[in-house]
């Protein structure tokens, strides 16, 4: 497809709520920050495709997170492809960009290029993590893989461990400006009704796959219709009108929803931003002994470390490093 260039909305989340359906909901489009996740790293198109859209989805749940909070998503398979890692982290200070990172772990040997990329991850679970700083426990929620896309597994685990139906709209591939290389681009919708004060658990297991929980389970009769009226709507959504130039997500929100009372809301800015530095890595080596450090000494008298998101290089000294160093690394 042919679009043009970056523009005013392109990465950016725009959170909005229905009133009448008493829904809430984010439109997000990604352009740049998905040109810098999957730049770092040589990935076939189809481990592409799952990262671009690992990267929507975790935009799109990352938006609720709070000031400096770092929300993360993995899905980890026995399938080719073995691992999919976002990082969302929250903005330092109001009005600031909150940072996307992202990457994959896969056995190039044995990817099929001519199947479904959802097909390549296999039999796994899909995480949902949240760290709200020092002092606290982080949380994590679990649930299997189910549905047959990465947005089918985070609708479920919505469903199953918070109870809250949700729906994600969702499209992405490369777009070409004539001339110019093509990127990717991506753009969705999400929808999530609002949790009740006493939220429906079914000691039974659920309707959808493998016992586990969908929207209809957890829904009374009314808000069964309001969630199936939004859907609905929702369903109506083309591609372009997600990803292309010319639709901004205000317009966009009132092509679908225009006769349930969308509320907009502050958009959010994302930007790609990696949190590794050469300090981590020295803390991530501090357990280890002289003797251990010796045997990750390189021939040239360095202990190297890659960044998996960025593809950042270190070098250190190896006397500096682990809890017998002999040196102080400013030294």
């Amino acid at each position: 497809m042919t679009l043009g260039t970056q523009i005013a909305w392109d990465d950016t989340v725009l959170p909005f709520q229905l009133d009448r359906s008493d829904i809430r909901g984010r439109v997000a489009r990604l352009d740049g920050v998905l040109d810098n996740v999957l730049k770092q790293h040589n990935y076939p198109p189809l481990v592409e495709a799952l990262v671009a859209e690992m990267a929507l989805l975790t935009a799109l749940i990352g938006q609720t997170v709070k000031l400096r909070w770092k929300l993360s998503l993995q899905v980890r398979g026995d399938g080719p492809v073995r691992l999919i890692a976002t990082d969302y982290y929250g903005p330092t200070a109001e009005g600031e960009p909150a940072r996307v990172r992202a990457y994959a772990s896969f056995d190039a040997d044995r990817l099929d290029s001519s199947a479904k990329p959802f097909s390549q991850v296999g039999s796994g679970y899909f995480a949902i993590l949240i760290d709200q700083g020092k002092g606290t426990t982080p949380y994590q929620g679990i649930t299997p893989l189910a549905g047959g896309s990465l947005s089918s597994c985070a609708e479920t685990y919505f469903a199953q461990s918070e109870q809250l139906p949700t729906r994600f709209q969702l499209s992405f591939g490369l777009s070409q400006v004539p001339g110019a290389a093509a990127h990717w681009r991506a753009g969705g919708v999400m929808l999530q009704h609002m949790p009740k004060a006493s939220p429906f658990a079914s000691g039974e297991g659920g309707s959808g796959e493998g016992g586990l929980l969908n929207a209809t389970d957890i829904l009374d009769e009314d808000d069964g219709e309001n969630w199936t009226r939004a859907n609905t709507l929702l369903d109506t959504v083309e591609d372009l009108e997600l990803i292309g130039p010319s639709i901004p997500p205000t317009e966009l929100l009132y092509r679908l929803f225009h006769e349930e009372t969308a509320r907009v809301f502050d958009a959010q800015a994302v930007r790609f931003g990696c949190s590794c530095s050469e300090d981590k890595v020295r803390q991530s080596l501090s357990i280890y002994s002289s003797k251990d450090i010796t045997k990750m000494t390189t021939d040239e008298g360095k202990v190297t470390a890659d960044c998996q998101f960025c593809g950042a290089h270190y070098e250190l000294d190896p006397a500096t490093l682990g809890f017998e160093a002999t040196k102080d690394a400013d030294a």
